[in-house]
């Protein structure tokens, strides 16, 4: 192809243009695939067209937003990409604390957006994630135990079908689709738009983070999950261990600070921490802290899973991160789940594990790449033992687990139903470069 088809609007780049190469490339560096042509969208009507034109030419249609999947499914080999990233607008009425939030928006204009207005809604924790991508699976944050997953704070969704209507999702139309849409990922359609409810959570948080040595990682472990089990909404409890072994736990405080600094006096009871830290920061800062760690070019691989229990066993297996070379041991977090999350009722959206105790993640970063093997490798050895502590797995960290990830996704009767929407929405299952639910 070296002429742009007539019937694509927006701006389509093709292999030998300026931009393609940037408008390819993703948050993992390991993914270097070359679409046949990538349509950037500035409008829904762009979308439909995109849309249209690969279901006429059988071409593989992938979705970007913040091209965050690790997996790179954004990227389609020689398909079809449609590229929401101009979609990027944001408007907050404070007045009703509502947000229309554009299908290609970016979780910082999210909160820079609400924030103006002491307003939040839950999002997740790198401000150059994809608000479609997240909200899509579920969608955890620092906010979610107050207010539930992102999924949960929804109000309708503006969505591009496969065969290129334009539709409304919300619990007045189209429900099914608005519950499928809750937590069932891209595999219904394309969302051009979210209306998102706000809550007035004010402009300061707490981060407190407590070093202790390896050889008390497991008694550190247990304590910090019994001190999570007690602890008030505003606070979700996280942990993490990484390459130098040193076991760090803590939480993260939303709202007065003074509030939240009641809570450290319960972390001296688990012994004599290394280094501790208990930092006031904005709200703003909180949801960017982590931006440079989980920036772009760098080789990454993930698995993820949630925990239902937390023994002893598992902490040590936690701490420990597999039985690869420690120099190839991927980081290891936890973040505490519960509060409003639970509250919701199962049957009200597609998100399937409610029950969740702790969220596990073991991430891996690396730049040369002779080390892929052996990090994937090392990653899964990681997680392996703290499978028989699971109770199925989210979404959003699915990596290469293919159908049997999906499975773990959700329970039987939850699959089942959107297994029957997808028939009805997306029968040929032309949006299947995702956490696919076959037709």
């Amino acid at each position: 192809m070296t002429t742009t088809p007539a019937s694509l609007t927006g701006q389509v780049l093709l292999p030998t243009d300026d931009g393609y190469d940037d408008a390819r490339s993703v948050w993992n560096a390991m993914v270097d695939r070359r679409p046949r042509l990538i349509v950037r969208c500035g409008t829904v009507n762009d979308v439909v067209n995109a849309v249209r034109y690969a279901r006429d030419h059988d071409l593989e249609i992938g979705v970007r937003c913040g091209g965050h999947s690790v997996l790179g499914l954004a990227v389609p080999a020689d398909g079809l990409m449609i590229d929401l990233t101009p979609m990027g607008g944001v408007t907050v009425d404070p007045r009703t604390r509502r947000a229309v939030v554009q299908g290609g928006a970016l979780l910082g204009a999210l909160d820079r957006a609400a924030q103006e207005h002491g307003l939040a809604t839950t999002a997740g924790n790198v401000s150059h994630t994809g608000v479609g991508g997240l909200t899509l699976g579920g969608g955890m944050g620092w906010l979610a135990r107050q207010y539930g997953l992102s999924c949960d704070n929804v109000e309708s969704y503006q969505v591009v079908t496969a065969d290129g209507a334009v539709v409304t999702a919300s619990r007045h139309e189209h429900p099914e689709l608005f519950w499928g849409l809750r937590g069932g990922g891209g595999n219904f359609g394309i969302v051009t738009a979210f209306e998102f409810r706000l809550h007035p959570v004010g402009t300061r948080a707490l981060l407190a983070s407590y070093l202790f040595d390896p050889a008390d990682a497991v008694a550190v472990l247990e304590g910090w999950r019994d001190l999570s089990a007690a602890a008030p909404r505003q606070a979700t409890f996280q942990a993490s261990v990484g390459t130098s072994g040193m076991v760090d736990v803590g939480f993260v405080w939303i709202g007065d600070p003074a509030e939240g600094r009641r809570l450290t006096a319960d972390f001296a009871g688990l012994g004599r921490a290394r280094g501790e830290s208990v930092r006031e920061l904005s709200y703003l800062e909180l949801q960017t802290i982590d931006d440079a760690v989980d920036g772009h070019h760098f080789r990454r691989y993930w698995k993820g899973l949630y925990l239902d229990r937390f023994p002893a066993d598992a902490a040590a297996a936690f701490a420990a991160r597999g039985d690869a070379d420690p120099a190839l041991r991927p980081a290891m977090s936890l973040q505490a789940y519960g509060g409003a999350i639970q509250d919701v009722p199962d049957d009200e959206a597609a998100y399937g594990q409610r029950g969740t105790l702790f969220e596990l993640v073991a991430a891996a970063r690396w730049d040369d790449d002779a080390e892929d093997g052996d990090r994937m490798a090392a990653a899964r050895s990681a997680v392996a033992p703290l499978s028989a502590y699971s109770s199925g797995m989210y979404l959003n960290t699915l990596s290469d687990e293919g159908a049997a990830g999906v499975r773990r996704a959700f329970p039987a009767a939850k699959l089942s139903r959107l297994v029957a929407l997808k028939r009805t929405y997306d029968p040929n299952n032309i949006f299947h470069l995702n956490q696919n639910i076959a037709p």
